[in-house]
């Protein structure tokens, strides 16, 4: 019985990442059926009905209004419901899957999203097997759940984190396409900048740098002309100033909001959490030792939903990275373990099916719980970076 139990063990910790990968393909498969056959969906009380998939409708036809001349961040009820909110260069990009039927650029969508973290958790330097399959199999119910929104959070994740590992290995041509590309999604990606600081030849990065920043700049006028980009980049910030008002998400600033009844300026907020962010900063010495840097990447994925005014359930994906990354990366520790097993339930089980629905509706959802461990976790990575408190794994 030892026997059979340690050769299962062995059988695990070498076919672990092959097994995971079965399961991030797996997910985006069932996800895209699930989303063909679903029907329509009322976002409104009285409103249209759209189809399930809405999300990847709006990213599909931005690229039709964008070659057709139109201000893509303008409402097009015919075609979708709500905002077009990325880039004109995303919107571009995402003509490579346009032109396809849905049924098959929903899939490739889907896989884009999983695939990229898995890569980038895949290719991170120093971790084992074993180690990155568990920080991925954690994640896998909140990529599940972006996947069935059709939304680009894991591939914004995973970005971040191909970033990291690419940066490890001197790649920064690489690198700095991968977060580059992840600022023209969101603007929140460009926190991840922060990397370079760890890593020689910053002439080299920050050339690099720039050259993809103009490069995704431009690149729209492959198919509109000078005076249309222009209108288009003045349109999107409007857009996101305008929403920057709007609301304030599943965030710190929503928990301070429905917890405390406190509506401090969300600029203060996040002015307050980029100086917590930068302030480890100040141990130079530690840039060389590799669990400090592998904090510093948790501490940017975490960073980028909990300060964010419009995070919303299905970009925790991004935070359980984060988490997984942050507690595989030491030595286990007693109340880690309690804040990784808290951080499973309050994030990912707290919106399932498995709590009743009462439960959800009144308590889980207004009082932001599925914010909370991500705000607790992040915070304890500052302590542990500010103090010197890790536990290095390697």
């Amino acid at each position: 019985m030892n026997f059979s139990k340690t050769g299962l063990l062995r059988s695990w910790q070498t076919k672990s990442l092959s097994i995971v990968l079965f399961a991030y393909v797996l997910i985006a498969l069932i996800s895209t059926c699930q989303d063909m056959f679903a029907g329509l969906k009322v976002y409104v009380p009285g409103g249209r009905a759209y189809i399930t998939y809405n999300n990847f409708r709006i990213f599909k036809f931005s690229f039709y209004h964008l070659v057709q001349g139109k201000d893509i961040y303008q409402l097009f009820p015919e075609d979708h419901w709500d905002l077009y909110k990325y880039s004109p260069a995303f919107a571009l990009c995402f003509g490579l899957l346009a032109w396809m039927p849905d049924w098959l650029g929903l899939l490739l969508w889907n896989l884009i999203n999983t695939i990229c973290l898995f890569a980038g958790v895949r290719l991170l330097p120093g971790l084992s097997d074993q180690k990155k399959s568990w920080i991925l199999l954690f994640s896998l119910l909140e990529m599940l759940l972006s996947i069935q929104n059709t939304q680009s959070n894991g591939l914004m994740a995973g970005l971040i984190v191909l970033a990291f590992a690419l940066a490890e290995r001197q790649k920064y041509v690489w690198s700095t396409l991968c977060i580059v590309f992840s600022f023209y999604i969101k603007i929140y990606g460009a926190l991840a900048f922060i990397f370079y600081l760890f890593y020689p030849n910053k002439g080299r990065v920050a050339a690099w740098s720039i050259f993809w920043m103009v490069l995704f700049a431009l690149l729209p006028l492959l198919v509109v002309p000078p005076h249309q980009l222009g209108f288009l980049y003045h349109s999107w910030l409007d857009l996101l100033l305008n929403d920057r008002s709007a609301s304030v998400g599943m965030s710190l600033m929503g928990i301070l909001e429905t917890w405390f009844h406190l509506s401090p300026s969300k600029n203060g907020v996040a002015l307050a959490g980029l100086v917590l962010f930068l302030l480890p900063l100040i141990h130079i010495r530690r840039y060389t030792d590799y669990t400090f840097r592998l904090l510093y990447l948790a501490s940017v994925l975490i960073w980028m939903v909990i300060f964010n005014h419009k995070a919303e359930s299905p970009t925790f994906v991004i935070v359980t990275a984060g988490v997984g990354i942050w507690y595989f990366s030491q030595r286990p520790d007693p109340v880690n373990r309690i804040l990784l097993l808290l951080s499973f339930l309050l994030i990912s089980m707290s919106v399932s099916d498995l709590v009743p629905a009462p439960v959800r509706n009144d308590f889980i959802r207004p009082y932001q719980i599925k914010a909370v461990m991500g705000v607790v976790v992040w915070f304890k990575i500052f302590y542990e970076q500010i103090m010197l408190r890790y536990k290095p794994v390697l």
